[in-house]
């Protein structure tokens, strides 16, 4: 033992210092210090002697720049260069687009929970919750989805004037251009707010909020650009689209066909320069309504007359749809759901240089626009879409599960059912939290590029496993389309919002973790842009820095993902109350994982690793579920960490946990380097898999809460629309939730007595007035049967239609039909 703890000591020493992130010197001291220890307890001479030698011949070069530069720095920015596969333009772009919010601390493998914590609570001004309260309260009510969905593909013209009337299209535009100025999370609460009365509508009102010539004209746009479109685009006097995708260049946007060259042309009366565009876009959502186009497209300038660069690149600019050769084509059907989205096309379009968005200074950077503006753009409109049809569908189902009975009992009380509702209510809390924390984000000043994937991804998956689900609860309720039906559109319209603004397939396996992994890393941009730097000595010296920080962060990560696996994270302090601290301290291991595999994955890999998109997706995910459970956590402590909200959080937190697991082990056992995964299993597993997915008693208590009205429940379905109305079939049945409670006493009790006692009448009407006659129940408790029977009669009673009414209005246009015309 005497020989063997001078080493056991520096191995501890170092343990110990690369947990806490102690400096190499640090460290140096400490094991030094401990050997001259060792030694006096009776330590082996020798081995002391050998294990301080080992101390000095790691510290000294690393110590010492004059050692350590020419003899490890070099060497490495050698390697790196070679190694490093080159960036093109676009892909340079892209990583370098967006800052770095908090997801940058869960990179580091040791992320800052206080700091999440700390930010400022997201608040609407009085005059944004007076927008909600009064305009978009009224807006929701007038929306008959059927008659938008069915009848007339569209909406109807008083409703198109409302939202232009109202600003609806100006949310984002600034006050001073006639725009309501709104912040990220009014956008937000606006749009989850009408999505949960009509997909259709909250998608006309929230795509010129987002990626579009209004964002790109109030960011980028020449001040005459702004003042001339911007208040015309607030009060809807323009309607907007932006043409990007086309049929040859889907995600794989900067390979766009599309181009434009610069010449001379007419234009209004005069000779100017300019340009001609030729171009095919298509599922351009508003473009058949559209007056003001935005354009994607490729420039050239083969004559030199702006310059001398031939190809400058991707432009942007603005098209009036009037414009000679413009051709706005026929809509497309999106699975049912008729928001307007349809075609552009030109060919050889004219256009002044006065209509590139920012002007011929902007030429050619329009990759870099559109980047910023999709961060922002992408972080509000699906996720708050999402939000809103999940946390509408989640107490709605919830009052269907309990008024709708089967064998004497609340179909919700069936385990099988109460599965369904306990992932319908713990996936709509952490999605509706995940997407108010990408909103907050854009109110701090951010550029959240990787969170507004991350909530892109999540909640529109997310919210197509709850429509599922609600489908699966409600039945036949949800498959028979009409008036009465509050599920079925947005189960139809679910795959939209999978495949739109960046696939999910796409956003999962390349984009999350791949530009995550880069642009959030404390070292790797850095260590990248030493590499590819053309001044060797600047190279040299500003990767010194970030390599050797890099290296102790990675033994760091090791040590700390072992050790919190060891010992279940427990023996740790973190943030959080005495409720939480055990999430937060679950999340620290899993941001040591994260980290870990990170740089073990990019350094054995290097570029190969954006190949390997299976590793990728699946580090994304592990990235995806930490920052959506530090937004859970981040909501329950600004809303004072109500206990009602609990079962909620805690399946949230279990449902999160079991995935990065998941996940995790998927990776290691897939690495590309098999033995490698192999090595890396006990340092991540050193236990085995511990996390299981929400059990059955969790699933039961959030069940629970969606079937009976309670805190928690009301702070679940804020910011929906659940005003009971005609056209409104979820309100209805949500506000008879707490009606049909208080009825089940009588109803067990007449119930009983309808199976023990001899009685004669049928029919509902006869039985409850020979109840009243036998003393079974009171007449008021009679009176509390008959509204029972008529809500849960409004509750489950589903349309039927006469054949005519199914067939489309273009079938009767110029027939006859045994004597019935439809009505266009």
């Amino acid at each position: 033992m005497s020989f063997a703890l001078p080493f056991l000591v520096i191995f501890a020493a170092g343990a110990f210092a690369a947990y806490h992130r102690l400096r190499l010197a640090v460290w140096a001291a400490l094991a030094i210090t401990l050997l001259v220890a060792a030694w006096l307890l009776g330590a082996s001479p020798v081995a002391s002697a050998i294990a301080a030698a080992l101390v000095a011949l790691v510290a000294v070069p690393l110590l010492v720049p004059a050692i350590r530069k020419p003899l490890l720095t070099a060497p490495a920015l050698g390697f790196l260069r070679k190694a490093l596969p080159p960036l093109s333009q676009t892909e340079k772009i892209a990583l370098e687009t967006g800052s770095v919010g908090f997801e940058g601390d869960l990179f580091s493998g040791k992320p800052d929970w206080n700091k999440l914590l700390a930010y400022p609570k997201p608040q609407l001004s009085a005059e944004e919750q007076a927008f909600l309260d009064g305009p978009v309260e009224e807006l929701c009510k007038r929306i008959n989805d059927w008659e938008i969905t069915h009848v007339h593909a569209d909406l109807p013209t008083e409703l198109w004037d409302f939202i232009k009337r109202n600003k609806f299209f100006g949310m984002i535009i600034p006050k001073q251009y006639g725009g309501l100025g709104f912040s990220a999370l009014a956008h937000h609460k606006v749009i989850q707010k009408i999505a949960s009365i009509s997909s259709v509508v909250s998608a006309t009102v929230g795509v010129p909020n987002s990626l579009g010539p209004g964002e790109l004209i109030n960011h980028y746009g020449t001040q005459q650009q702004k003042d001339y479109y911007l208040p015309r685009l607030a009060i809807g006097q323009e309607v907007p689209c932006f043409g990007l995708t086309g049929p040859f260049a889907g995600s794989d946007a900067t390979s766009i066909p599309d181009f434009g060259i610069v010449c001379k042309g007419e234009w209004n009366g005069a000779n100017v320069l300019g340009l001609r565009l030729t171009f095919d876009k298509r599922y351009i959502t508003l473009a058949p309504v559209s007056t003001l186009i935005g354009l994607a497209f490729r420039m050239y300038d083969p004559e030199g007359l702006i310059g001398d660069t031939r190809d400058i690149g991707i432009t942007l600019a603005l098209l009036p749809r009037d414009t000679e050769g413009v051709d706005v084509g026929r809509r497309h059907f999106p699975l049912n759901s008729p928001f307007q989205n349809g075609p552009v096309r030109g060919k050889e379009v004219f256009i002044p240089l006065s209509q590139l968005i920012g002007g011929v200074d902007m030429a050619g950077k329009g990759w870099n626009m559109l980047n910023e503006c999709l961060a922002v753009g992408r972080s509000i409109t699906l996720p708050s879409t999402a939000s809103g049809g999940a946390k509408a569908g989640a107490v709605v189902t919830g009052a269907y599960a309990r008024i709708r009975k089967q064998f004497g009992l609340p179909v919700g009380r069936f385990e099988g059912v109460e599965e369904a509702l306990a992932r319908i209510g713990g996936k709509a809390y952490a999605i509706s939290a995940l997407s108010q924390a990408t909103a907050a984000a854009v109110d701090r000043g951010d550029v959240p590029s990787v969170p507004s994937a991350i909530a892109k991804y999540h909640c529109t998956n997310a919210g197509r496993d709850i429509a599922k689900d609600i489908m699966d609860v409600i039945g036949g309720k949800g498959i028979i389309l009409g008036p009465r039906n509050f599920a079925g559109r947005s189960w139809q319209a679910a795959p939209i919002a999978i495949t739109v603004e960046g696939a999910n397939i796409m956003t999962r396996s390349l984009l999350i973790f791949g530009q995550g992994s880069i642009l959030c890393h404390p070292y790797i941009l850095k260590e990248m842009r030493a590499a590819q730097d053309p001044d060797a000595k600047a190279g040299l010296e500003a990767l010194d820095g970030a390599l050797y920080a890099h290296v102790g962060g990675a033994i760091s990560n090791a040590v700390r993902s072992f050790w919190l696996g060891l010992t279940g994270s427990r023996l740790q302090a973190t943030a959080g109350d005495a409720y939480t601290k055990k999430f937060f301290r679950k999340l620290n291991r899993y941001a040591a994982n994260l980290a870990l595999l990170t740089d073990v994955s990019l350094g054995a890999l290097g570029g190969r690793l954006k190949f390997k998109e299976s590793l990728s997706g699946r580090l994304g995910d592990v990235l995806s579920h930490l920052y959506m459970m530090g937004a859970v956590l981040k909501r329950h402590h600004d809303e004072g960490c109500p206990e009602a909200d609990k079962p909620l959080l805690a399946w949230a937190f279990h449902n999160s946990a079991y995935e990065i697991e998941l996940a995790l082990s998927q990776a290691l056992r897939n690495f590309p380097i098999k033995p490698l995964g192999w090595l890396l299993w006990p340092v991540v597993f050193p236990l085995g898999r511990r996390a299981v997915a929400p059990g059955d008693r969790l699933s039961h208590r959030v069940a629970m809460l969606l079937m009976a009205p309670n805190e928690a429940r009301e702070r679940l379905a804020s910011g929906v629309f659940l005003t009971p109305g005609e056209h409104n079939p979820g309100g209805r049945i949500n506000s008879y939730l707490a009606k049909a409670i208080l009825a089940e006493p009588v109803e067990r009790k007449f119930l009983k007595a309808l199976k023990t006692k001899d009685i004669e009448a049928l029919d509902f009407a006869s039985q409850l007035d020979e109840g009243v006659r036998e003393g079974w129940i009171t007449a008021e408790e009679r009176k509390q049967l008959e509204e029972l029977h008529a809500i849960t009669l409004d509750t489950i009673t589903v349309d039927d239609f006469d054949a005519h009414e199914l067939r489309a209005a273009s079938y009767y246009d110029g027939r006859a039909d045994d004597g019935r015309r439809a009505v266009a």
